[in-house]
């Protein structure tokens, strides 16, 4: 196996893959293998993950047409006439879930209230246009603001909805599971029961928001909509007013489009309805390798995996789609409400405490950036915001201290391999260089990974392993063409990628430039300077080059030196390349 200095590692270091001469040479004794191998591979490579943003796999033909519907409207920008407002903080969902799209974002929002003098609790001051501020106005004398009478605020970054909507399939009592039996002593995870928006009296686990506020999409969707937007709903029929009825810039005067402002389109849905679908067929982010990485084991002995459970299974229920029903996630959440101590923010919401917050799930962790609920952790590289992360699970009054008091105690190296697992979390299969697509630079690793032959599920070359059988081989290489981002190049019209060709043995590519040599002109002999014909500049460029020469392109008799007879030659091709 080659030196894993040759690779592509995970800590997203592009310095760290081979060349492409060093790969290309390898490349011959993998062709010599029979040609039953291509047949084996072009039979059908193994199912790939869906990337981040891509729809679930499995959807109907219909279904697909509600996510892509759902998506249009999900990255639809409002104006004021559609209602847009009067106060808000973005004009689209797509906005602030932009990371990629449906997931995280980097966005903060600011909620305030106050803490009774009278020691009544807390108050969200709805009545002085909170919970939430909305930073944004469509005319001026609309304008929300934190009274000064608030004496709690906090912020919190946008959640991501990826894979959401197999998470509103997980059965309340599994959710529940982990509240009735704590994994640990120290562990009071606790789940909050959160009404359902569309069924008015109905609750269930909630599971979306930083306080687990939300029990389903649609529930989230109608929030979203008419809070963060501004766009009345049938589950929220009402503006928000800023800071309260009569308050300063209250919106009412402001608002001229009737509420509620979504309602039905041609096809009888509503705006609410087409993001709800868009997000509960969003994919789960892809995981890679899918198991087996010695960093998961350190995940899981040191308690991370107390509160961050690895793995569900949805509801066998026949009212869900199929592509829903009955799968296997791994999200790494429990979704319940956990003690954070003194890094929590300090807000209560519905049933959750001031210092309660849920569980964020931790697919897709590699693409996020800022970490924590307000989004304190962010820049630098991976590691460091992860760490950082990490150790603010430790603070004053936390349940997770005993927790990050054992990955103190683990070496630098297993500490190294928990990141790297982490680091699995919303990576592509192929995708070797961490950037998120799969082009050339993937590419060279994988025939690099290919003449190793070998891997487990800790070596960088895992990335390329897609059947997960610890050899990369030429059926990995089948999905490897499925997940090429780059362009379907076919210069000799045969159907298949030249990239593909040149791995199979289908096309030779002597001069190691990865282009088919059938795809490229022959080349005119006594044309040194590349100008199309035999002339004045290349008998110049001959002549400069006159004497022991091995290997020039002046030598034109291939004797390694430069002389009358390549002088004879060259004139002898003299005129227009043929």
């Amino acid at each position: 196996m080659p030196a894993p200095s040759t690779r592509a590692d995970e800590s997203h270091d592009p310095s760290l893959v081979a060349t492409p001469a060093r790969r290309h040479r390898a490349l011959p004794a993998l062709l010599a293998a029979p040609l039953a191998c291509t047949a084996v591979a072009l039979a059908g490579p193994p199912e790939l993950q869906p990337r981040m943003s891509d729809p679930l796999a499995g959807l109907t033909a219909l279904q697909l047409d509600r996510f892509l519907a759902g998506r249009n409207d999900y990255l639809h920008t409002f104006s004021v006439e559609e209602g847009l407002g009067p106060i808000f903080n973005k004009e689209s969902c797509g906005n602030c879930h932009n990371n990629p799209i449906g997931g995280t974002g980097s966005q903060t929002v600011t909620r305030f209230g106050a803490t009774d003098k009278k020691g009544k609790g807390f108050d969200p001051l709805a009545w002085a246009g909170g919970p939430l501020l909305q930073s944004q106005a469509i005319e001026i004398g609309c304008e929300e603001v934190v009274p000064a009478f608030a004496t709690v605020t906090t912020f919190r970054v946008t959640n991501g909805m990826l894979g959401y909507g197999l998470v509103e399939a997980i059965p309340d009592a599994d959710l529940l599971a982990n509240e009735l039996s704590p994994p640990a002593p120290f562990i009071s995870g606790r789940a909050h029961i959160a009404p359902v928006l569309e069924n008015p009296g109905e609750t269930r686990v909630g599971r979306f928001g930083w306080k687990a506020q939300l029990a389903t999409v649609l529930s989230f969707s109608g929030d979203a909509s008419g809070n963060e937007v501004g766009i009345t709903n049938r589950l929220l029929p009402h503006e928000q007013e800023a800071n309260g009825p009569g308050g300063k810039g209250a919106v009412i005067p402001c608002d001229t489009v009737a509420d509620p402002e979504d309602g039905p389109d041609g096809e009888g849905m509503d705006f609410i309805d087409r993001i709800t679908d868009f997000q509960r067929f969003l994919a789960a982010p892809p995981q890679t390798p899918k198991s087996g990485m010695t960093g998961e084991a350190h995940f899981l002995a040191v308690g991370c995996g107390y509160c961050h459970t690895p793995s569900f299974v949805t509801a066998d229920d026949p009212s869900l789609e199929d592509a829903i029903r009955n799968q296997a996630i791994r999200p790494y959440s429990d979704f319940l409400l956990h003690d954070m101590g003194i890094n929590a923010d300090f807000f209560p919401q519905g049933d959750a405490g001031e210092r309660e917050m849920r569980t964020p799930p931790l697919w897709g962790l590699r693409v996020r950036d800022p970490l924590w609920h307000d989004g304190r952790f962010g820049g630098g590289t991976f590691e460091e915001r992860v760490d950082l992360a990490i150790q603010a699970h430790g603070g004053f009054g936390s349940e997770a201290i005993q927790v990050v008091a054992n990955f103190n105690a683990l070496m630098p190296s297993e500490k190294t391999e928990l990141y790297r697992f982490l680091d699995s979390l919303g990576r592509r299969e192929f995708d070797a260089d961490g950037d998120g697509d799969v082009l050339m630079a993937d590419f060279l690793s994988f025939v690099d990974c290919l003449a190793g032959g070998t891997s487990d599920p800790d070596d960088p070359c895992a990335v390329h392993d897609l059947d997960g059988d610890g050899v990369i081989d030429l059926s990995d290489f089948a999905g490897f063409v499925v997940a090429w981002d780059g362009a379907f190049t076919d210069c000799n019209e045969n159907g298949i990628l030249d990239l593909a060709d040149i791995v199979y043995g289908t096309s030779v590519d002597a001069d190691g430039d990865w282009i088919p040599d059938e795809c490229q002109a022959a080349p005119c002999p006594g044309d040194l300077t590349g100008s199309g014909d035999v002339g004045l500049g290349d008998l110049l460029q001959l002549l400069a080059n006159w004497g022991p020469c091995p290997g020039c392109p002046a030598d034109l008799d291939e004797s390694d030196e430069v002389d009358f007879n390549d002088l004879l030659l060259l004139l002898t091709y003299w005129g227009p390349c043929p």
